[in-house]
């Protein structure tokens, strides 16, 4: 017989407050077309996006995700010395070690809150909001902080016509505490590592250590490029599309309710294409609001569920207590999907 006392956790979890940080820079199609053959109308209509933000020198991965979390904590009515755990899902933040959760842990004076960074793209916040819900039931934390930030101008190559005018900058964060009734569903999620290629960073960092100039992209001007996202647009879309409605429904399915049930869809905002294509498969009723943010804010990609989840909430487009479903997939290639009840 185990000698081991069971945990004193909550018996579940919800989501008590949203936050983000859009950089100030705002950049129209007018400047992404600047170095690409292309047009602000092929540019929307292959994306829906117009306008992405662009994070300035000051505005960090560390600076942008204090800011979001600061709202967050105020939306979730706690204080940051409540916090018992920080998540952060990024793949910009630059430093191999240590983790940049430490550093916001501390900056928000949390009283030495274990913190993590978690490397899951664009399904990172839904990985995230999944071990908050993991450690608050467990009972080794009573509130998490889990944050979706990046940077992903830094790895955007600017002559890459596939890719050039996808990607923003931004943070979004959320508070999951405890809750006395079911508020955020089981989780589906997982990975298909055979088509990690397809989305990918043109170059390892190691390549850059050896200095062999001949094997490194080039830009224009014969400058080694700074490494950059890629990806196989058409393999990456059809994906998305095909696989990730199904993902969508088993989440559904897993927390016992049906497209009638709910009030918000709060996908990725990875392309707007996919979104409207998700929203046919899975026969979503008229009533139920669908978050479009990529059309202003691009594809930040951890922090695109919770940017949208925040916005939506502002405007009034959701309310407090809606039932949402939200659906991550990127890089990977990895997938996370769960049914939540909005702060």
């Amino acid at each position: 017989m185990s000698k081991i006392k069971p945990s004193k956790g909550a018996p579940y979890a919800r989501i008590l407050g949203v936050g983000g940080y859009r950089p100030t820079r705002v950049v129209p199609n007018e400047v992404i077309l600047e170095k690409i053959d292309s047009s602000d109308e092929w540019i929307r209509s292959r994306s829906g996006i117009s306008t992405r933000h662009w994070a300035g020198d000051e505005e960090t991965v560390a600076m942008m995700s204090i800011e979001a979390s600061g709202k967050a904590i105020a939306d979730a009515g706690i204080a940051a010395e409540q916090i018992g755990a920080v998540v952060v899902s990024t793949v910009s933040h630059f430093a191999q070690t240590p983790a940049i959760a430490t550093e916001i842990a501390d900056k928000l004076g949390t009283q030495k809150a274990a913190a993590f960074d978690i490397s899951a793209g664009c399904a990172g916040f839904g990985y995230g909001l999944t071990l908050a819900k993991g450690m608050i039931v467990e009972g080794s934390a009573e509130y998490v902080l889990v944050i979706g930030v990046e940077r992903l101008s830094d790895l955007t190559d600017l002559e890459d016509r596939a890719t050039a005018f996808l990607f923003g900058d931004g943070a979004g964060a959320v508070v999951v505490g405890p809750a006395q009734e079911p508020a955020i569903g089981p989780t589906v999620w997982g990975s298909e590592g055979d088509k990690a290629g397809t989305i990918k960073q043109t170059v390892p960092w190691d390549k850059y250590r050896v200095g062999d100039v001949e094997h490194l992209p080039l830009d224009s001007e014969g400058n080694v490029k700074f490494p950059a996202i890629t990806q196989e647009g058409q393999a990456v879309f059809r994906w998305a599309v095909f696989e990730m409605a199904k993902v969508a429904q088993q989440a559904l399915d897993a927390a016992g309710i049906t497209p009638d049930d709910l009030d918000v869809f709060i996908p990725h905002q990875a392309n707007e294409r996919i979104i409207d294509s998700m929203v046919k498969t899975l026969k979503l009723p008229e009533h139920v609001t669908v978050a479009r943010d990529v059309r202003t804010t691009g594809n930040t990609s951890a922090a695109s569920i919770p940017l949208a989840m925040e916005r939506l909430l502002a405007t009034g487009e959701a309310k407090s207590g809606d039932t949402a479903l939200v659906i991550g997939f990127g890089a990977g290639l990895v997938y996370a999907a769960t049914v939540v009840t909005l702060p």
